[in-house]
């Protein structure tokens, strides 16, 4: 008697959540097919309606359904937990867990489904007032709205502005950072080659000496080789 129950229990919760689901999708679909075709809310579209109410009632059913159910499977339970059953206690534990199982599909079913519909609920409730405030922001003034779209432009504009001077101040300064730095390393090279010329007069002096020899043997090469020309050219001529 108590399986026959189960089971009569468990065919109206499969059939009660069917619909249930359905009742889901179609709520779904035709929110989304108002949403379409009406681009204001000049209509609620879920306060009072009547999906809504089928919605409830339903969920009220299905709570109902599966705390009857939960109570035929613990009476089953008390029933295998008897002392005048004990060779048939495994099978009887077996269709027990069965029908356990069932009931956790339903439960999980049931409770996945409510909270599917309540997201799209909540969904649906967080868009019409968005829409709402939309709506109400375009019915405003059209010379208000131009005015605050101009002075929206003009402060882009002035933020744009002061981006790129703030970008060429940040170019100049790192320009004079390695500028200074440049300068700071030619005065330091200029520093030791002054001190190298310090420290060691002599090669300088010979130095000096050195140029002054290469430039007495090219005026000595250039005066050879002017008088071989004049040479040549009387010798030709002649």
């Amino acid at each position: 008697d108590l399986r026959k129950q189960a089971r009569q229990l468990e065919n109206e919760l499969d059939l009660k959540l069917v619909s249930f689901s359905k009742l889901c999708t179609s709520y779904s679909s035709t929110r989304d097919g108002r949403r379409d075709r009406y681009s204001s809310d000049t209509t609620p579209l879920l306060n009072g309606s009547s999906q809504d109410r089928m919605f409830e009632t339903m969920a009220v059913e299905i709570e109902q359904l599966l705390g009857k159910l939960t109570g035929i499977n613990d009476k089953m339970a008390e029933y295998t937990n008897s002392a005048g059953v004990p060779s048939l206690n495994a099978a009887l534990m077996h269709t027990l867990q069965r029908h356990r199982d069932i009931l956790q599909d339903y439960t999980h079913e049931f409770h996945k489904t409510k909270a599917n519909f309540m997201a799209i609920r909540e969904r649906e409730n967080l868009l019409g007032s968005v829409r709402k405030d939309i709506e109400s922001y375009k019915s405003g003034s059209g010379v208000n709205n131009r005015r605050t779209e101009l002075f929206l432009k003009e402060h882009e504009h002035l933020r744009n502005s002061d981006r790129l001077i703030e970008e060429t101040i940040s170019i100049a300064m790192a320009t004079k950072e390695n500028m200074t730095s440049q300068r700071g390393m030619l005065k330091s090279i200029q520093s030791k080659m002054n001190t190298l010329a310090n420290r060691f007069p002599a090669v300088n002096s010979l130095i000096q000496r050195i140029n002054l020899r290469k430039r007495r043997d090219s005026l000595i090469l250039g005066g050879v080789i002017g008088v071989c020309t004049i040479l040549l050219l009387l010798y030709a001529f002649h």
